[in-house]
């Protein structure tokens, strides 16, 4: 059941497509009940794709967008929830020199997808980056053909001279709504460079967009240093700074994507399961909001909503409820003293979603 949906979920997702999920779940007494699942993009909000009964919830849509956190919506018979996907955020790196090297791996532990271009075969090769999803030995003009920049992207520009950098930024600047621009570079260099393109006709504004010398200042001198900086600035951009210049919020969520759970979703099975969804996360806990698992009768399970005891607790509920169907919402408190005793040391809270079909 919702198969196609879950399909489409991943499909919009492999196209860089930021995507609202909305459940429709009708209260009953007895047991709520799923009655509907719906998908939806920006875009579809813009031009208005939607039917009417969603109507009343568009401004919770675009805040769902907005925010990056999941949404309840509930009146006295009708429970909607809103949760947003959004593509792992692609970093691409321009040169695959020594920085790059650790760079890759700390952007791979930190979350983001990362794509290497190098026009050395030397440079640009799996084996040197086994950790990236794309590595493409082509020329650097002739590598934005294939790379495909798209908004939302993170672009380190660390090529071997300045004849490169000005190539790649000179094309990285025609993609509008990237969510970082930064390149390498002393204070001089990246002078005569912005000197250079504003006699070209490129605007003050433009420009301003462009992160140089790249990496938050902590005195970093070699190249597994200069990565931590440059990864460092990377998270400050995805979580607070590139909303912040968009006019959003500062305060923003990157959802928790379980793409192996949506892409078991996506799949017809046999047998029965449960989803279980983090609704709501407050404090510390070890998985925000967005985080799902799946749970199956035979005691299987995929994915992880922070495990320990608050995560077995969770799971027992849902093998109960496989065998009834519908969905329930459960609360997870790990601050009180019998949560300290259990071992839950994370001292915060998180409303649970479990839907069985």
């Amino acid at each position: 059941m919702y198969e196609k949906i879950y399909s489409e979920l991943l499909n919009n997702l492999d196209n860089g497509i930021r995507s609202i999920l909305v459940t429709e779940v009708e209260i009953e007494n007895s047991r709520n009940k799923i009655v509907n699942k719906e998908l939806f993009s920006l875009e579809d909000l813009k031009k208005e794709k939607f039917d009417k009964k969603f109507e009343p919830l568009v401004e919770e849509l675009k805040n769902s967008f907005n925010l990056g956190t999941p949404q309840k919506i509930q009146n006295s018979d009708k429970m909607f929830i809103i949760e947003p996907f959004f593509p792992k955020p692609r970093v691409v790196i321009f040169g695959g020199g020594h920085i790059a090297k650790p760079l890759v791996d700390l952007c791979v532990d930190s979350e983001f997808s990362v794509t290497v271009i190098d026009d050395r075969p030397v440079f640009a090769n799996t084996g040197r980056f086994p950790r990236a999803d794309e590595v493409i030995c082509d020329s650097f003009k002739s590598s934005f053909n294939r790379v495909n920049l798209r908004k939302d992207d993170f672009v380190v520009i660390v090529t071997r001279g300045h004849k490169h950098d000005n190539i790649c930024l000179r094309n990285a600047l025609e993609v509008d709504g990237l969510a970082f621009l930064g390149m390498i570079g002393s204070k001089k260099r990246v002078r005569d460079m912005m000197n250079e393109l504003k006699d070209d006709g490129y605007s003050d504004q433009l420009l301003s967009k462009v992160k140089s010398p790249i990496g938050l200042d902590i005195g970093a001198v070699t190249p597994f240093e200069i990565a931590i900086s440059i990864i460092a600035e990377l998270i400050e951009y995805r979580r607070r700074k590139s909303n912040m210049a968009k006019g959003l919020p500062r305060k923003f969520n990157w959802p928790e994507f379980d793409r192996d759970v949506i892409s078991s979703l996506s799949k017809k099975e046999d047998m029965d399961r449960a989803i279980i969804t983090i609704t709501m996360s407050k404090g510390s806990v070890p998985r925000k909001a967005g985080a799902k698992m799946l749970v199956y009768p035979d005691g299987r399970i995929l994915g992880s909503i922070g495990g320990g005891c608050a995560e077995a607790g969770i799971i027992n509920t849902a093998r109960d409820l496989i065998r009834e169907k519908g969905c329930i919402e459960e609360r997870v408190d790990m601050t009180n003293e019998e949560a300290e005793k259990s071992g839950m040391a994370c001292g915060g809270i998180i409303d649970v979603l479990i839907e069985a079909f």
